[in-house]
């Protein structure tokens, strides 16, 4: 069978959808191929399941922070009712209402494995077994995520471990867990079960979120020793094993050996590009797909007419569900300004929808404490060789912190670009800082000038006042000037974006 349509989405998850959604509104016809749950990865088994798991136990030490409050929580986290309110949320893993969503909006759905078979050619296998060729008039997008990487280690494969979906999915949390990774995946799910009651071991080759700023690891160890966890820096398992009665046996490079019921392997992600047919088109299977900053896979950025588009996870230029989303939003506008002749600048966010901008990617990772970051690390700004600046406040300066709760602990930075007189990077750690950051990602994206932002005056007393803190701890250099002139309508002599880091998010 064979059918034509405008644009085909090979994956169904919130970056597929979106794709779809902006290019179904530009008028153009869209067949939507997913061969698991419409929704995807995010909904069912990541960023909805784990931050639903994280919340209930979260929510029970911000209490117990608070005198008047705490002695009013007296019982144990009840960890059966928070699993419940888990399947809530990811729907029983049933995507009913997500097609429905499709529906409404006159997106076809077409379910199985999509492949490439040639330019502009999909074909589906059907879960009946028949095939379907799909004959795309305008674009193909590639949104079909990632897969997490299992390392190389003696056993490991052989003893069944968990990876992300099964600790998100879990119906009754074990007695004890192995966590290998020190990335977001590895600390949330580390916090997560230690708060269930778990006893918990983490196993991380460097520190944790290296990507972040190293304070930021510091915290996080810290605080999930806090939690009760075992966290073990500078070691790697060598040797894994199941044994007889089922639990597991891992032997680490400095010759220890621990004991678990079950081991979470959380030490990266690889594409879901090996059976999508590339070859077929002069790609590489199982390989990252290059883009262009209109998300164009570079290998057809030559043709005569471009066609072949990858966003979210699979580009690998920022693993993170919102950042595909916004990619998506790209795309999806993209292709219906070029299929129907219309500018660009018509699409509701205006022409800078043409490519995607990453020099301010948001990361939050809800472990305990928070972790809030978005642009440049310090160090990796230092890279550039650009003229870097600092500020570092402890949160314990700041009252709004001090009333949320007592004993707050947390410390922000902003990185600033001295010559431009911007910030290009801000962490917050603490807790319940994850609102913090956007504020931060609007600065950077929108250049604001230093000087301009001593007018955005923070409410008192809020957790938001270490932003007049960080300004103090800044100064007012003379550098800053080329802001003052940028506030008046010039451009600051030698501005420019960042198009990204040369560090990756935390898997």
């Amino acid at each position: 069978m064979q059918r034509e349509t405008d644009v085909v989405v090979i994956g169904g998850g919130p970056v597929g959808e979106n794709v779809a959604d902006r290019a179904r509104a530009a008028g153009l016809e869209v067949v939507l191929v997913e061969h698991e749950l419409v929704g995807g990865e995010c909904s069912y088994w990541a960023c909805i399941p784990s931050k639903t798991l994280l919340r209930s136990a979260a929510a029970l030490r911000a209490a117990q922070r608070v005198p008047g409050a705490a002695e009013a929580v007296t019982g144990a986290l009840d960890v059966p009712a928070v699993l419940r309110r888990r399947d809530e949320w990811v729907s029983d893993w049933d995507d009913h209402g997500a097609v429905g969503w499709l529906e409404s909006v006159g997106i076809a759905l077409e379910r199985g494995h999509g492949r490439l078979d040639g330019p502009r050619r999909v074909v589906v296998e059907r879960p009946d077994g028949s095939d379907l060729a799909l004959v795309a008039r305008h674009a193909v997008v590639v949104a079909t995520g990632s897969d997490p990487l299992i390392p190389e280690v003696d056993g490991l494969v052989e003893a069944a471990p968990w990876a992300s979906r099964e600790a998100t999915s879990v119906e009754r949390p074990p007695r004890r867990l192995a966590i290998i990774g020190g990335g977001a995946v590895a600390v949330e799910a580390a916090t997560a079960f230690a708060g269930f009651g778990t006893e918990v071991v983490l196993l991380a080759r460097h520190r944790l979120l290296g990507a972040m700023e190293p304070f930021v690891g510091e915290a996080v160890a810290e605080g999930l020793r806090g939690l009760g966890a075992t966290v073990r820096l500078g070691v790697e398992p060598v040797r894994v094993a199941r044994d007889e009665q089922g639990a597991v046996r891992i032997t680490t490079d400095d010759g220890d050996e621990l004991v678990a019921d079950e081991v979470l392997v959380a030490t990266g992600r690889r594409p879901r590009t090996g059976s999508l047919g590339l070859e077929t088109v002069g790609l590489e299977p199982g390989a990252w797909l290059d883009v262009d900053d209109s998300l164009l896979v570079l290998a057809a950025v030559n043709d005569e007419t471009p066609w072949l588009y990858a966003v979210g996870d699979v580009n690998h230029r920022a693993l993170l569900t919102h950042q595909g989303k916004y990619q998506a939003r790209a795309v999806g506008d993209l292709i219906g300004a070029r299929a129907t002749g219309r500018p660009l600048d018509l699409a509701p966010w205006g022409a800078h929808t043409a490519t995607a901008d990453h020099s301010a990617v948001p990361e939050i990772v809800f472990a305990e404490p928070e972790c809030a970051a978005v642009g440049m690390t310090a160090e990796a700004a230092r890279r550039t060789g650009r003229d870097v600046r600092v500020a570092d406040v402890d949160f314990a300066a700041v009252s709004g912190a001090g009333i949320h709760a007592d004993g707050f602990t947390g410390r922000a930075r902003l990185v600033v670009d001295g010559e431009l007189g911007t910030v290009i990077g801000a962490t917050f750690v603490g807790p319940d800082v994850a609102e913090l950051v956007h504020p931060a990602t609007i600065a950077i994206v929108g250049e604001v000038p230093v000087d301009r932002l001593w007018h955005a005056v923070p409410a008192f007393p809020t957790m938001s006042e270490v932003w007049l803190r960080l300004l103090e701890a800044l100064g007012r250099p003379e550098a800053a000037e080329q802001g003052v002139a940028a506030a008046a309508g010039g451009e600051p002599r030698g501005s420019r974006r960042t198009r990204t880091t040369d560090e990756e998010p935390a898997a």
